[in-house]
């Protein structure tokens, strides 16, 4: 048997669970922690993305690399990475060069391509985040001459 059974009632319902108090410390700790954790949960993220983006750059260099072979040279800033999966009209063209079509960046934001480039003979690039030319961090410009 429980030795609770010689407490007067109120004591035994008194230990039935948390205070107040002891409740909103337990909220004050968690919101503590949160806070700590948080940030660097973001900036995990957004160096997954700028990742991707990366990654997503090369794929674009190989598969324009490959249209300049077949067709004698890069496609135009009025053709776009576009000529990448539909053939622009042009005899040579042995794509598609990409699967499907052309992606987004990590933030839903077209990419953006350049023939002169102004880093290279072209230039393929993310303006980050903010989809603004400059910035920082996640908002950065990502481009293939980096």
């Amino acid at each position: 048997m429980s030795s609770d059974i010689h407490m007067p009632r109120g004591k035994r319902e008194r230990q039935k669970g948390f205070t107040l108090i002891e409740a909103l410390v337990l909220l004050i700790i968690l919101g503590l922690l949160g806070s700590l954790a948080a940030p660097r949960f973001f900036n995990h993220e957004e160096k997954a993305q700028q990742k991707g983006v990366r990654s997503q750059l090369d794929r674009f260099t190989a598969a324009l690399e490959a249209f300049r072979l077949d067709v004698g040279r890069y496609p135009t800033e009025q053709e776009g990475l576009a000529a990448l999966v539909v053939n622009p009209g042009l005899p040579n063209w042995k794509g598609a060069y990409l699967k499907k079509t052309v992606p987004r960046d990590p933030w839903g934001n077209l990419y953006h391509y350049r023939n002169p480039g102004e880093h290279g003979e072209i230039d393929v690039f993310s303006y980050g985040k903010d989809n603004q030319p400059g910035g920082n961090n996640g908002n950065a410009d990502l481009g293939n001459w980096q």
